[in-house]
């Protein structure tokens, strides 16, 4: 393998594929491969895709296009949930030379002969053979990383291809888990993001449990911050609740999945739990809480989903003490058994549904925001310069900017919330620490 060859990553979809990219990354560099952005016109490029966002065969066809055209002799390879599901049609984009599933990705480079054939070469294990778990974390932002704690998923929603695509869960250990935080603490991260496909579910081969490694994390020294990247209601205890509101580490941000706010409709969806659940975990992250900021998922144009399904969605919504909504509009899996239901929702139907809903989101913010004026958080300020502003988050995931200071940049500052900026940021003081 020569040395001063050059690799371009790219990813689509979840915090979860940049944090195995960069994983690979790590690899690439260990095998003296020098990583470049995909215009440079690497000798290498790896495509990283995603199953859940629309059009992937159409932004994976892009992608190998633009690489041909910077280097025509560039050795592709296709990675990632799309690549599990579709193999034979990505193999079938011209440019494409190998083609690895889930089993197999953080293997790239035992494939990797940068010879270009006629046909792509296809390695992938049926999904149910998938069984490793290989630790993640992402690099190249000093302020936050995204530690992947879990993967796989063991819950089989009836509009979901992640189980085809990545396996049953399956995680590792906590004394495991804990040494790859101590890595990003090791880097001079201030913020972790655990992230997985279901990392309420972490640990069960091990007879462990989430509440256990986020009591172990909690002692990792160097870090200062944990967020919970997403969890299922019905795996979101008292107990986990109980413990983020004590801890000095984990920070009051919850996002947690909804979907329907109708029972009929998450009993069709097959998720785990029905409104009632959801709004006492609402309830009671409030009642351990000062200001808690908590994001809720919703799908809409779900088959099956009436003008009356959806009004409830609304209603429960508009009704629940939330900070923000990410909307996502159905789109038809291949394998899914949504599948097999015959009302199907018309498109532009499903386009004004998450209109409405995106609308609601952006009052929900800023009343949130609205809230938090004239209070005192703490924010980690992040290293982008942004038209001679930079940004941060406050513990409780309120997006603050001031003017570009590099002395900030992955530090924890005290700032008073002072006013909404026509962009929808929070302006703020930053306070001394007598102020503070």
């Amino acid at each position: 393998m020569n040395p001063n060859r050059k690799v371009a990553l790219y990813t689509l979809g979840c915090k979860l594929n940049f944090s195995e990219t960069s994983t690979i990354a790590r690899q690439f560099a260990d095998a003296g491969y020098a990583r470049v952005s995909l215009d440079e016109g690497a000798d290498v490029v790896v495509i990283n895709t995603c199953s859940v966002t629309d059009h992937a065969d159409k932004k994976c066809r892009n992608i190998v296009r633009k690489a041909m055209n910077l280097n025509d002799q560039a050795y592709v390879a296709v990675i990632g949930c799309y690549a599990q599901l579709k193999p034979e049609e990505i193999a079938a984009i011209p440019g494409v030379d190998i083609v690895l599933g889930a089993n197999e990705k953080f293997n790239l480079l035992d494939h990797i002969d940068e010879s270009k054939e006629a046909e792509a070469k296809i390695v992938a294990t049926r999904i149910k053979e998938t069984k490793d778990f290989i630790p993640s974390f992402s690099s190249g932002d000093r302020t936050r990383t995204f530690l992947k704690v879990q993967d796989g998923c063991n819950y089989f929603c009836s509009f979901c291809t992640i189980p085809l695509a990545r396996g049953r869960s399956r995680s590792a250990n906590v004394a495991d888990t804990i040494k790859e935080a101590q890595k990003v603490a090791e880097s001079g991260a201030k913020e972790v993001v655990l992230t997985g496909v279901n990392i309420g579910d972490f640990g069960t081969a091990h007879g462990e449990n989430f509440l256990d490694l986020i009591r172990g994390l909690d002692q990792v020294e160097g870090i200062e911050r944990f967020r919970i990247s997403s969890i299922e209601p019905n795996l979101l205890s008292d107990e986990i609740i109980d413990f983020c509101a004590q801890s000095k580490k984990f920070v009051p941000h919850f996002h947690i999945p909804l979907q329907s706010g109708s029972d009929e409709v998450l009993k069709s969806m097959r998720r785990r739990y029905l409104t009632d659940l959801y709004r006492n975990r609402i309830e009671r992250i409030h009642a351990a809480f000062d200001s808690p900021c908590i994001g809720v998922d919703v799908i809409v144009g779900f088959p099956g989903e009436s003008d009356a399904h959806f009004q409830e969605t609304y209603d429960f919504l508009h009704e629940l003490n939330i900070a923000y909504l990410h909307v996502f509009t159905y789109s038809e899996r291949a394998n899914t058994t949504a599948l097999r239901i015959d009302d199907v929702i018309p498109i532009p139907v499903r386009q004004e549904r998450n209109k409405k809903l995106r609308i609601l989101s952006l009052k929900k913010k800023r009343a949130f925001y609205e809230q938090e004026l004239g209070k005192t958080k703490t924010v980690l300020f992040e290293a982008d310069d942004h038209d001679g502003m930079m940004h941060g988050f406050t513990e409780n995931y309120v997006k603050v900017v001031l003017p570009y200071d590099e002395k900030r940049v992955n530090q924890l500052h005290p700032v008073q919330l002072e006013h909404i900026d026509p962009d929808g940021h929070v302006r703020s003081n930053i306070l001394t620490p007598k102020e503070a």
